[in-house]
């Protein structure tokens, strides 16, 4: 971790982050967080914060995720103490995506930022048989519901790099000629006219796995 707080030490762009499993399996989360903060990365833990970059005000809603599944293979609230207290987190997780939201709806850019995956399409290329522990369509709904610019998780690392929220036809992708558009701020402030920032309109969103885009590059085998 000091690796990279060393390498965004000095930047001057916002720069915010959400912790994954390995982080919470090592049980140091808070000082993770002292040392990412001390060089200026803002941790995100069922929360959201805003800041102004070319003119306009991004805000970021950013929280682990759980697991939980999705259609045909997704743990139900019905069981033993210790199954539902699983389902109990990711509802958590998912209520706090839904605050975060509407705490950002005035912004001009809204992003999500995950570690599990809240759709099933960035899995593809990962075992079918371990879905259920990479995610949870649970996710997707405060999303469709209050709508986002684009979603951003990690985890799937032999997943797809994007796909579609198709929960809500009215967020469909739709694709830039080039990828670097989806986060070209100058262009969103010109496609959205004056006056009609911020209104919790519905948005087009874009889903992202961070995690399946690192797999691209040589020498990285990681798993989840």
């Amino acid at each position: 971790m000091a690796v990279i707080a060393s390498a965004c030490r000095g930047l001057d762009v916002p720069i915010f982050a959400v912790f994954g499993n390995h982080d919470h399996h090592a049980q140091r989360t808070a000082e993770l967080a002292e040392v990412l903060g001390d060089a200026g990365v803002r941790v995100l833990d069922r929360q959201c914060a805003s800041c102004e970059v070319d003119g306009l005000e991004l805000g970021v809603v950013g929280t682990k995720g759980f697991v939980g599944g999705f259609p045909g293979s997704a743990l139900p609230d019905f069981g033993e103490p210790l199954l539902r207290s699983v389902y109990a987190e990711t509802s958590a997780e998912a209520e706090a995506l839904a605050r975060g939201l509407q705490e950002i709806v005035h912004c001009d850019v809204r992003i999500v930022l995950l570690h599990y995956a809240p759709v099933v399409d960035t899995l593809e290329g990962e075992p079918p048989g371990i879905h259920t522990y990479l995610g949870s369509e649970r996710l997707a709904t405060p999303i469709a519901e209050n709508g986002a610019d684009l979603v951003l998780h990690g985890h799937a690392h032999a997943g797809s790099f994007e796909g579609p929220h198709r929960r809500d036809p009215r967020l469909q992708r739709r694709r830039p000629r080039e990828g670097p558009e989806l986060l070209d701020l100058r262009a969103r402030r010109q496609r959205c006219p004056p006056g009609r920032r911020g209104r919790g309109r519905a948005r087009a969103s874009g889903i992202a796995s961070l995690s399946a885009w690192k797999v691209a590059s040589p020498g990285s085998r990681s798993r989840p």
